[in-house]
């Protein structure tokens, strides 16, 4: 995959540059004004909006896809809403948002689309953000990268087996890209696993996921523990249980991962961000609320000015848990 060349904004229906047919650009599933720790995002500019969106379809097959109507849907219905890029852009401007994000499905099917938002949004000075299974090819991940600011890397489970089995694909590549963002990119980027219980929650496969972080990509990435709820092609498995959380934070933290959330539990402690030397709550969070804001203008604790990895600004943002559909006009 990689970027169009000139098209018709009012064409929905393209050609990529590599002749293949892009029926989901300028279309969407619906756009909404989020929290940006809901994509989760907890050291990306905490506080502010971003102007959500994705199409329809996955590169993968995950049997526990927890938005499987949008990313297993390859219906037109599906995505009713029409916009260019530089509506979309607009519109993020008008409505206050600090980024766009590109979610609900993977970006990766839309990636020509996604890159030229990302170019109108640039031009007005907003932010990109990809919530990505990270499963792609070394020159689509080049492409892509090159447009987005910060990523929420889905790290599903640390077996192959996990992946041949649940999601019809190979952990390797999404290793690959977490590495490549790391080495090669100034992409923020943090992680989320899903904890399945029984697939993907036992202490030695969190306990090698950890350790791999640590060495291949260090102890200042951002690490989500979220929960499992039963949907898609696993009704007949439990949910995650709020105690596997915390014993995965537990793990991660004596690992020596510096910032390990909790997610999809109300879990003040899992929500909160704490320096690592000095372990001050530098910011509170209740869900996607913040409650205390503590950093320094150069986003550093208050107490041992310790640097806090991310892109800070000076004050929070006050956006909050709202979440608002929004309808865009086809055409900026």
């Amino acid at each position: 995959m990689g970027a169009i060349g000139q098209t018709q904004k009012t064409s929905y229906r393209i050609r990529g540059r590599h002749g293949v047919t892009v029926t989901t650009y300028g279309r969407s599933s619906g756009f909404c004004i989020d929290p940006i720790e809901k994509k989760p995002l907890n050291h990306f500019y905490p506080g502010s909006s971003v102007l959500s969106f994705g199409t329809a379809g996955c590169n993968l097959a995950c049997k526990f896809c927890q938005n499987w109507d949008v990313s297993k849907s390859k219906d037109m219905h599906k995505m009713m809403d029409q916009a260019s890029p530089e509506a979309i852009a607009l519109a993020a401007e008008q409505y206050g948002c600090k980024s766009v994000a590109f979610t609900y499905n993977d970006p990766v099917i839309f990636a020509e689309y996604a890159m030229d938002v990302a170019d109108a949004c640039h031009a007005r000075n907003i932010k990109t953000v990809a919530v990505t299974a990270g499963y792609m090819h070394d020159k689509a991940r080049r492409d892509f990268y090159t447009k987005i600011d910060a990523a929420n890397v889905d790290l599903k489970a640390f077996t192959d087996d996990f992946y041949v089995k649940l999601t019809g694909a190979h952990l390797q590549p999404v290793l690959d890209t977490l590495r490549y963002l790391k080495r090669e990119t100034n992409v923020w980027f943090e992680i989320t696993t899903l904890l399945i219980p029984g697939k993907n929650d036992s202490n030695e496969e969190i306990t090698a996921m950890c350790s791999w972080i640590k060495k291949e990509l260090g102890i200042d990435v951002p690490l989500h523990f979220s929960a499992f709820h039963p949907d898609y092609k696993m009704l007949d498995n439990p949910a995650t249980p709020p105690a596997t959380l915390t014993r995965a934070r537990d793990i991660a933290i004596k690992t020596g991962l510096h910032y390990v959330y909790t997610g999809n539990v109300h879990n003040q402690e899992g929500d909160t961000t704490f320096c690592p030397h000095c372990h001050t709550p530098v910011i509170v969070r209740d869900w996607y609320q913040i409650n205390q804001y503590r950093l320094t203008e150069s986003g550093s604790c208050p107490n041992c000015a310790t640097r806090i990895a991310g892109c800070f600004a000076k004050q929070a943002g006050t956006f909050g848990r709202n979440r608002i559909p929004i309808a865009i006009m086809a055409n900026a």
